[in-house]
């Protein structure tokens, strides 16, 4: 008798346990992040161009992505959703940083790929733009180098020594005048404010040359005639900003998609070319989910990647705006 009720007690324990793990396995964050598909989304609802018109038929559609700490079990089973993918939390938050300065980048992003898609679709238009050099704008500062935690990604480098930087190659030639090891001096401006900071530089391992760790691409104030305005509520990031040039354009009365819904992800530049963007895989899978007629997506790995997984949706590679545009004019 005493075996039996030992042998209960033992069983009801243990399965106790087993709901306990299952429980945790199910509630607990890991320390991964996953990349999850999001069904494409209309771009008019989001975009206001005064006296502009939303297309009746079809339209333009943006791709994001659901990302979040992933799950013990999604971790331990590698995903566990269709389109899944797992990171490490190195790969996603910038060095040095959390969640609020990733939050942070994402959203300066957004704002700048929104003033860059409204420049570009009103030039297209026809409409006076003006765009003024103001220096040299951070878009990635790499893990392991002397720039992390007195450079951050979205700063704009105004001076080098005490000599203003206008663009990226300001930057080069200012680098090429030092040395590994030579303390360089950077103003930078931040969030609206005005920071100096000093770096030791490093020795580039591929080159006999001195750098802090950081990519570039050029920083400009854009004026623009009319006051577009842009809500895209919590997403972030730059990757919106082809299709919002796009909506843009098509609502200032150019009918670019002639009755077709076309999805667009890209980061776009003042001078209308189209750049990479992250997450290409889900961002496919959420454009097919939407049932749209094509995709238009960064030329290069980008395009390559989303036809594994297009499973007939039909993709175009586009290197700059004016190429969207005519590959639209010619969609059957």
């Amino acid at each position: 008798m005493r075996r039996r009720i030992f042998s209960s007690t033992t069983a009801f324990v243990a399965g106790l346990v087993l709901v306990a793990v299952f429980g945790a396995l199910l509630i607990l964050p890991g320390n991964d992040y996953i990349f999850l598909p999001d069904p494409a989304h209309p771009v008019a609802p989001l975009v206001h161009v005064p006296g502009g018109h939303d297309p009746t038929v079809g339209g333009i559609y943006y791709v994001d992505i659901l990302l979040r700490k992933a799950k013990l079990y999604e971790q331990l089973l590698g995903g566990f959703h269709e389109g899944a993918d797992l990171y490490p939390a190195s790969a996603i938050l910038p060095p040095g940083g959390g969640e609020a300065e990733r939050h942070q980048i994402d959203t300066e992003d957004m704002q700048n790929s929104q003033q860059v898609a409204t420049a570009v679709a009103l030039r297209a238009a026809g409409k006076p733009v003006t765009t003024t050099p103001v220096g040299a704008k951070i878009d990635e500062v790499f893990a392991n180098t002397p720039a992390v935690g007195k450079l951050e990604q979205d700063d704009v480098i105004t001076a080098i020594d005490g000599r203003p930087v206008r663009s990226r190659a300001d930057v080069f030639t200012a680098m090429a005048k030092h040395r590994p090891g030579d303390i360089v001096t950077f103003a930078i401006r931040r969030a609206g404010g005005s920071k100096v900071v000093s770096i030791r530089a490093a020795r580039d391992p591929k080159a006999n040359r001195a750098i802090v760790g950081i990519g570039l691409e050029d920083a400009v104030d854009i004026h623009v005639p009319i006051d577009v305005t842009i809500n895209a509520g919590d997403v972030g990031g730059p990757s919106a900003g082809l299709a919002f040039a796009l909506d843009i354009l098509q609502e200032l009365g150019r009918n670019i998609v002639r009755g077709h819904k076309i999805a667009a992800t890209g980061e776009i530049f003042p001078d209308g070319s189209v750049g990479p963007i992250g997450g290409i895989k889900q961002k496919t899978i959420g454009a097919r989910e939407a049932h749209v007629d094509a995709f238009l997506v960064p030329a290069g790995e980008n395009a390559q990647e989303a036809r594994r997984y297009a499973h007939g949706l039909k993709i175009i590679a586009v290197e700059n705006f004016p190429q969207a545009l005519h590959a639209l004019a010619t969609l059957r």
